[in-house]
């Protein structure tokens, strides 16, 4: 965060040190670590948060739930969704069942019995016909029933060649693929469900709760601040004298308030200087810009708690950066 209290005084601390040139390069700033908000990705609704400010968590702790209300009814829908599209899927692997063939041709033996009688009926309507002995409307309700007969019979016997033929492959392949993209609706909406669970991605300190259970919270509407302590920094302000000889790398030393002298590096310099005046600069007035520089420690475990000022020293002017 670049969010540094009060940078005023930071501004004129490091302007005000070593004007003689003579001692190191001081300037003073208080211990930070780098922020993290958590939040969920959609809206939702707070549920519990497991943690209050100061507290201590480590990576993976689970430090807050929330919840949506549709999401028990779309899982559900879900999962309903799979096991009918899988269970059409093994019905097409699996085929037609001896059942199903014996009933198809049961079918067709009774629509062919059908066929040959009304077949028979036609041929004697039509010699009673030729000899005027019934009406011309009686051949042909006897034609219509032999040609509805043998459509019936026609009907059952590609029913049997069907079934006894099984699925085809693209009945097969299109119903796998209604499986896997019901599988992966269902993965989509856990992994909703997962992201109302908040687990801490760092091990840190709570900085700040910002949510109480009941809220409902806009996405990316923070919950929770963590502090990473495994990173802990000082940013402080030199002038463009000091700035142009250094280096990321840059060893140096921050001064405590209890005495002690912990080493760390130069890990970032801004590359633009704080408060620049909107007319021409002169030499002078380049020579007074200041900019921030960022150091970290060697070892995080002593750092000072976050915070606190400290002195952050550079060597002596004119050292060559190394």
């Amino acid at each position: 965060m670049s969010a540094w209290t009060p940078r005023l005084l930071a501004l004129l601390l490091a302007a005000a040190c070593n004007r003689a040139g003579a001692d190191p390069f001081l300037a003073r700033g208080t211990v930070e670590m780098p922020e993290v908000d958590l939040s969920a990705l959609a809206p939702a609704r707070v549920i519990a948060v497991r943690v209050d400010e100061g507290a201590l968590v480590r990576a993976g702790d689970t430090v807050a739930f929330l919840t949506q209300s549709d999401l028990e009814a779309t899982l559900s829908v879900q999962r309903a969704r799979i096991a009918t599209a899988t269970a059409q899927l093994r019905d097409l692997e699996a085929g037609s069942r001896p059942e199903e063939v014996k009933s198809a041709e049961a079918e067709l033996r009774t629509a062919e019995a059908e066929l040959d009688r009304l077949g028979k009926d036609l041929e004697r309507t039509r010699g009673l016909a030729a000899n005027d002995l019934v009406s011309k409307e009686t051949l042909d309700h006897a034609l219509a029933a032999e040609q509805a007969a043998r459509g019936r019979a026609q009907s059952a016997e590609e029913r049997v060649r069907l079934l006894r033929a099984g699925s085809r492959r693209n009945q097969i392949e299109a119903a796998r693929s209604e499986v896997n993209t019901a599988r992966a609706s269902l993965q989509q909406v856990e992994a909703r469900a997962s992201d109302l669970v908040l687990t801490a991605p760092v091990g840190g300190i709570v900085l700040s709760r910002n949510a109480e259970p009941g809220e409902a919270l806009g996405a990316g509407v923070p919950v929770l601040t963590l502090g990473e302590t495994s990173r802990p920094f000082v940013r402080v302000f030199f002038p463009q004298s000091v700035v142009s000889g250094l280096r990321v790398g840059t060893p140096a030393t921050v001064l405590t308030g209890d005495g002690r002298s912990v080493p760390g590096r130069i890990a970032a310099i801004n590359p633009r200087a704080e408060f620049t005046p909107r007319v021409a600069l002169t030499e002078q007035e380049r020579a007074d810009l200041m900019f921030g520089v960022k150091v970290e420690f060697d070892d995080p475990t002593q750092a000072p708690y976050p915070g606190l000022w400290v002195t952050v020293e550079l060597g002596r002017k004119g050292a060559k950066a190394q």
